[in-house]
């Protein structure tokens, strides 16, 4: 048997994944998890062979979670995501995630994938790995990078200044040169966009 953690915070996706899986004889659903903090703490309490995390889990992500899982455990892990951005694509295959499917994969493609990573291959949707070759050039400076990557915790202003050692103006502006290009509505949402791409 394949003993499996599901992790997503959809109660109803989460809860129809599960039944359907366990259709499957050789498919056993260990633990069930609603947000990426509880999916670490049930995957080293129950050690199952194959984690599969919806990516954008609150209240870090679905990656992190997959890496802190990583680090502690030889459970191999799936991402399954609704977009999937090229910069997401590379870090998850650097940290070691074995499966990359979007959220629209059928419940028996995905335990035939499943079934796949437990047996050592690797899974990558074709089109996000299409996805992940064409992707453009970042249209951001290093500057406007430092001070996203800075952003990304949640740091005021005055924080993030402190930390790249520039004046609070001044990381205004480079915040909303960013914000400008990326098409951005906020400086959070222009830091999340960098992350999916893989910029920062």
């Amino acid at each position: 048997m394949i003993r499996l953690l599901l992790a997503d915070d959809e109660d109803l996706v989460r809860g129809a994944l599960t039944a359907l899986l366990e259709l499957e004889e050789d498919l056993v659903v260990v633990a069930e998890a609603s947000t990426s903090t509880e999916a670490v703490r049930l995957a080293l309490e129950h050690r199952p062979d194959i984690a599969v995390l919806d990516l954008e889990m609150p209240p870090a992500d679905g990656l992190r979670a997959a890496e802190q899982i990583r680090a502690e455990l030889p459970t191999r892990v799936v991402l399954v995501t609704r977009h999937a951005r090229p910069g997401v694509l590379r870090r998850a295959l650097a940290a070691g995630v074995r499966g990359f499917v979007p959220k629209t994969t059928p419940a028996a493609r995905l335990a035939e994938i499943i079934r796949d990573v437990a047996a050592g291959r690797r899974y990558v949707d074709p089109d996000i790995a299409a996805s992940a070759l064409t992707e453009g050039d970042c249209p951001l400076t290093e500057r406007e990078l430092e001070v996203l990557r800075a952003s990304r915790t949640g740091a005021s202003i005055s924080e993030i200044a402190a930390q790249v050692h520039l004046a609070p103006g001044t990381v205004r502006n480079y915040l909303s040169a960013a914000m400008t290009k990326l098409g951005a509505g906020s400086r959070h949402a222009a830091a999340h966009r960098a992350w999916e791409e893989g910029w920062i």
